[in-house]
């Protein structure tokens, strides 16, 4: 009874303290990252365009991401964010600058409903803040989805929250989205797309998550779709040494390159266009712990990406070896360095789609 009576009494003056928080409350947050490229490939620039003809700039420097945040808790249960990269000023901001845009309101642990500009929980790199992440940069199947309104930044509502089944914990995403990225005044047709996340816990001790992502919906009248799995890891090898892993698969239409081409130019079917890829992450992390250096992280990503498979298939294979030292707690500071190599099945000249090698330095900062 005794011990009942102090539980008791402890859950009360909880109670009493969470009546004395004065909403809303407001959280702040900041992320620069610059960066210096130098492309290694004769006759190709640093955005990865071979020139056959004319000069080529193949060193600059380059303010990657320029990100001012601001969540607001307007209740114990209702929040708003917004977010902006102030670094896509320097090219055409239209469509661009604002990224997070949404309001959430939580239930409790088993639901919450996010409505508004958001990213939408479809694969790993949904979950991971590019400030974090173990590379320079999401992979390129990340950024091909998102042109074809599954991952990235999206306008429209999710569901989520977290239930266990038996011993297994299990994370869900629900979500129905416009498609047509971010900042835009209205959705490209009648057409809505929809999809879903599943995590299973499978070890705590090692940190093994199994995900599974499904999508489907139309777009100009014609059936979509999309499928992924991934599974992420963290070992500890040693006291101060510690192995952490991605890999990722996806397939899906590539309806955003389909109805880029001229109607005479294509197929009858939209999913006569598809995409597919994985990618592979490991991740070695050394805790130095020595002055302000917190670490050394070497990672070695590779992707294989095939925007168009069944039409017209060309492959990209992507090697991305990379050293990062960490200053402060959670990349507060942090500075990489490595080469992203490209490898295509078909080069094509004055295009994107031609083997390169790009060197990068980039300084980050976070708050």
């Amino acid at each position: 009874m005794k011990a009942q009576s102090v539980k008791d009494t402890v859950y009360v003056i909880l109670k009493e303290k969470e009546k004395e928080i004065v909403y809303p409350k407001f959280k702040f947050k900041g992320l620069l990252q610059v960066r210096y490229l130098g492309s290694i490939t004769d006759n190709v620039d640093v955005l990865g365009v071979q020139h056959t003809i004319g000069e080529v700039t193949r060193s600059s420097f380059d303010v990657k991401r320029m990100r001012v945040s601001v969540a607001a808790n307007l209740s114990e249960h209702t929040e708003v964010v917004v977010l902006v990269n102030l670094a896509d000023f320097k090219s055409d901001p239209e469509n661009k600058v604002l990224e997070n845009a949404y309001a959430k309101y939580t239930f409790n642990k088993y639901i919450a409903f996010t409505g508004g500009q958001f990213r939408p929980g479809f694969g790993i790199e949904e979950t991971v803040p590019v400030d974090i992440i173990k590379s320079f940069d999401f992979s390129n199947q990340y950024y091909e989805f998102g042109k074809n309104g599954w991952t990235s930044f999206q306008i429209g509502a999710s569901m989520t929250g977290a239930v266990d089944l038996g011993e297994i914990p299990i994370n869900y995403a629900v979500s129905v989205l416009n498609g047509n990225g971010r900042n835009q005044a209205m959705d490209k047709d009648s057409g809505k797309q929809y999809s879903t996340r599943v995590v299973f816990g499978l070890s705590k001790k090692h940190s093994i998550n199994l995900g599974l992502n499904g999508g489907t919906g139309k777009v100009y009248t014609q059936d979509v779709f999309a499928l992924g799995a991934d599974i992420a890891a963290d070992f500890k090898l040693a006291d101060k040494l510690t192995f952490d892993v991605q890999f990722e698969i996806k397939q899906g239409t590539n309806h955003n390159l389909y109805y880029s081409l001229p109607v005479d130019a294509r197929t009858a079917y939209v999913n006569d266009y598809q995409m597919r890829g994985f990618y592979f992450l490991p991740n070695f992390r050394y805790a130095v712990n020595y002055k302000k250096l917190t670490s050394l992280e070497f990672s070695s990503r590779y992707e294989y990406f095939d925007s168009n498979f069944r039409v017209n298939s060309n492959v990209r294979q992507t090697f991305t070896p990379m050293i990062s030292l960490e200053f402060g707690k959670a990349y507060t500071g942090r500075i990489e360095m490595g080469v992203e190599i490209d490898r295509y099945s078909k080069n094509i000249p004055d295009t994107s789609f031609y083997d390169k090698e790009l060197f990068i330095i980039q300084f980050q900062c976070r708050l």
